[in-house]
């Protein structure tokens, strides 16, 4: 059985039947949890739903055009490739230590959670992860003051554009902050994926924007999320819900990635190119990789182009810590502290998906320089990985070990307990935010 390297070594010497062949192994039995319907974190009752996607292998064109840079990104223990300078505090890469201190808020006092992110209203037993702090590398972390955030950010405006992680992480931002001045929502679309709220004695407002693929997409799935046909991507052209918002926002926070592998038709100039797994269409495969990379250029691109004035950070995909199995086959996340040592590493697709990001960013970043185009890379993919123990896994579901139920329950591994880990990247929010005053 082929080795990645051997795979690798393989692809020099354009051993194409070897690598599809490695490939086929390495990434057959891949799924994802993805969010697929509307959200609402009050009146309105959320309903989530998993889709089992199927991966194929990314073709040949990947690694024949050096261009492309698809290498994958070299590990050191637990420290992913990272674009920060040697030798400055690095707050992308460190480690997690034991905090002794208390979340901001509780699950309880905190009415932006939603039900499938409350993993102690759900029934987890456990509370030990809520007590770590992420600890960067050759500096200390402050935790966010909810406070001081507020001044920094009066009469200015947030905006978190991406999936439902970005939702995740908007819940989180919300819940510390409104322990100072509640929140109040000013505007929600129709199926309450995108939405904002204003903190009023700050004038300070902050929106969340459903774009999964950050380019015009549309999407074939009822309330249910069960697809009726493959979503139809077109690579050339943004996605005007955030597209027509840019211009309004001083901050804003891009993310994509993990909708790529879904079943996708690709349109460019309205005429279709190729696809994502279509198996029941004669169209060329062109892999998720083709379409991530030429997305998120054109999204960099946009940014570059636009001399906008205020701050833009890139935020980095977040790993799924599915063991023994995937989601549609019975893989479980139950840990209940942070992992050491390496024990877990990004699956290939995940590897792609960060290659791309790190070098279109690395491209891009010089660029809005010249420009005067402030551009940020808020690298979280090494600090999730490491927080296993983070996620709703079971207890997405009010408690579905209750009264001795017993019988398999579908994880999420994916997204994040609220309170959690992801609250830390609010604390790396307000850094990079102090930054910019």
């Amino acid at each position: 059985m082929y080795t990645w390297k051997s795979l690798w070594r393989s692809v020099s010497k354009n051993s194409f039947f070897v690598l599809k062949f490695g490939f086929s192994i390495l990434l057959v039995g891949l799924g994802f949890a993805l969010l697929c319907s509307r959200s609402d974190f009050s009146s309105v009752s959320d309903t989530y739903f998993l889709e089992k996607t199927q991966v194929s292998p990314p073709p040949d064109i990947s690694f024949t055009s050096q261009e492309n840079g698809d290498q994958i990104p070299s590990q050191q223990g637990n420290e992913l490739q990272s674009l920060d300078s040697p030798g400055k505090c690095s707050l992308f890469v460190g480690d997690w230590v034991p905090y002794q201190g208390e979340p901001l808020y509780t699950n309880n006092s905190c009415s932006f959670i939603e039900e499938h992110q409350n993993c102690m209203k759900n029934g987890r037993p456990d509370k030990d992860y809520l007590y770590w702090r992420w600890s960067p590398l050759g500096c200390e972390l402050p935790r966010l003051e909810p406070e001081t955030f507020l001044e920094l950010m009066r009469n200015k405006s947030l905006a978190l554009i991406g999936d439902s992680i970005s939702r995740n992480h908007v819940q989180s931002l919300l819940c510390m902050l409104s322990t100072v001045e509640n929140a109040v929502q000013v505007y929600h679309d129709e199926e309450y994926r995108s939405r904002r709220w204003i903190f009023p004695s700050y004038s300070f407002t902050v929106s969340v924007i459903w774009s999964p693929f950050l380019a015009k997409a549309l999407i074939f799935e009822d309330m249910n999320g069960v697809s009726t046909s493959e979503i139809e991507l077109h690579l050339d052209e943004l996605d005007q819900s955030w597209t027509n918002q840019f211009d309004s926002f001083d901050y804003m926070i891009f993310s994509s990635g993990k909708w790529f592998i879904k079943g996708t038709i690709y349109y460019e100039d309205n005429q279709i190119l190729g696809c994502h797994y279509c198996p029941k269409r004669n169209f060329t495969e062109l892999g998720y990789n083709f379409a991530f990379r030429r997305v998120i250029k054109n999204v960099f691109d946009y940014i570059i182009q636009s001399k906008h004035k205020g701050m833009i950070f890139y935020r980095t995909l977040t790993p799924d810590h599915f063991e023994n199995g995937q989601w549609f086959s019975g893989g479980t996340c139950n840990r209940s502290s942070p992992s050491k040592g390496g024990e877990f590493e990004l699956n290939e697709m995940d590897e792609y998906l960060r290659n791309i990001e790190l070098s279109e960013f690395e491209k891009a970043s010089d660029k809005a320089s010249e420009n005067g185009v402030k551009l940020k890379l808020f690298d979280v993919t090494n600090l999730s990985l490491l927080r296993p123990d983070g996620h709703p896994g079971p207890y997405r579901f009010f408690q579905p070990f209750a009264n001795g139920k017993t019988g398999k329950v579908v994880n999420d591994c994916l997204h994040w307990c609220l309170p959690g880990p992801i609250d830390y990247w609010n604390d790396l929010l307000m850094e990079m935010v102090k930054d910019t005053h």
